[in-house]
Order: C-alpha cells, then structure tokens, then sequence
C-alpha cells in the first residue's frame, strides 16, 4: 500500500449494535459494484490483461456520470 498511497479503513459495526443498521460510505461501493453488473463486460472477468478490465471500468463509470447530462 505505500507504493499506490492508499488509505484503506474498514468499516465495522460496534458490537452494541443489533439489527440493520446502514454503514456509512459501503453503501457507495456496494452502489458502484452493482452498476458494472449491468455493462455486459463487467459483469463477468471475460478480459485477460487488468489494464483492459480497469479501461472497461472507466468507460462504464464515464457512461454513468454523462446519463443525467444527456
């Protein structure tokens, strides 16, 4: 993780709690994930090289930000 910069923290519930209880920031990756599954190339690892696959994910996510303009 040094060479990349990344600051990683999970996010945990407390133990007093029980039940539901929405986690702050998961639900914006676990939004995110659900997206790529309706682009037909990310919803499946078809791709042999990670350099087509993180190209395919920065089509989808631009594909995304430029729907409500249109």
């Amino acid at each position: 993780m040094d060479v990349y910069r990344w600051i990683l923290s999970i996010v945990t519930r407390h133990e007093e709690q029980k039940g539901f209880v929405v986690l702050p920031k998961r639900w914006l990756v676990e939004r995110t994930f659900g997206w790529f599954n309706w682009c037909p190339r990310l919803s499946k690892d078809y791709e042999i090289l990670p350099a087509t696959t993180e190209t395919f994910v920065y089509i989808a996510m631009v594909r995304l930000m430029l729907k409500p303009l249109a």
